[in-house]
């Protein structure tokens, strides 16, 4: 397994970063690589993405939610192996630090070297500015879901 861990501060309260982070079926506005999210239950979401030319279909699981502090998952079936959680740290009123850290299992050769050469490290880096800029400029959550697993 493979361990990527990348932070940003966001100009927007902890409750607003939280709750832009419930709403997986918005990550492809910021999210390179990731086609489409079906959010399928409360704790199971269907994703399809395209990384490095590599296109996946895959679950993901959520495991822990707790609002304004953490979102945890984990694969479940499909074609990619990861875990991984986003924690939601206020620093003021005004910015939260967001921490990704996730551990991933690279399938094949393509995937190998790409792990090797940085490309999901360089790719969570760029997630998480463009994160940061789809909700600042926004200033505002496009929805929330505040339940708690």
């Amino acid at each position: 397994m493979s361990k990527v861990e990348e932070s940003i501060k966001v100009d927007v309260p902890v409750h607003t970063a939280y709750n832009q982070w419930t709403q997986f079926e918005s990550f492809p506005a910021f999210m390179g690589g990731v086609e489409r999210i079906e959010q399928r239950t409360d704790t199971l979401t269907h994703w399809v993405t395209k990384v490095g030319g590599v296109r996946r279909e895959f679950d993901a699981q959520i495991t822990e939610q707790i609002p304004d502090e953490r979102v945890a998952w984990t694969t479940v079936g499909g074609e990619a192996e990861q875990a991984g959680v986003v924690t939601f740290h206020r620093i003021d009123d005004g910015t939260t630090k967001v921490m990704l850290q996730m551990e991933y299992d690279p399938e094949g050769l393509t995937e190998t070297v790409g792990d090797k050469l940085g490309v999901v490290k360089r790719q969570v880096t760029g997630d998480l500015k463009r994160f940061k800029e789809f909700i600042e400029e926004r200033g505002a959550e496009t929805g929330a879901w505040r339940g708690e697993v």
